[in-house]
């Protein structure tokens, strides 16, 4: 690493930095995936229920009484706030990725002209 350029250098850490970044977002999506199917089972097992069933939802530590059909009509909203967010995360991570690919075959480049230009500049 200490024969490289101070250009490739920063170049390979703008690289492992967008490595962190791409691994942020699918961190945040698989979260927010997680989140999404236990909206969904919620949801699935609400429909289940008699509309006259007691049900109740989570309130920050504590549980509070609620009707069916507001608890079904929070959920659904958050479902649909869940499957925008995963799918912004997306475009992002897709972006991220070719950004990727784009960094690393100009790094390819950049290192495979290298050892010529060492040859000319030490001989």
């Amino acid at each position: 690493m200490e024969k490289l350029s101070p250009q490739m250098r920063h170049q390979l850490a703008q690289f492992q930095q967008a490595q962190q970044q791409a691994q942020v977002l699918l961190s945040q999506r698989q979260q927010l995936e997680l989140l999404l199917r236990e909206t969904e089972r919620a949801l699935e097992e609400l429909g289940k229920l008699p509309e006259d069933a007691v049900v109740y939802k989570s309130v920050g530590t504590i549980l509070v009484k609620s009707e069916k059909a507001v608890l079904q009509k929070d959920l659904a909203e958050q479902k649909e706030t869940l499957d925008l967010r995963i799918k912004t995360l997306e475009r992002q991570g897709e972006r991220a990725v070719q950004r990727l690919r784009e960094m690393r075959d100009k790094i390819d480049e950049a290192l495979k002209g290298k050892p010529s230009e060492e040859a000319v500049t030490s001989g």
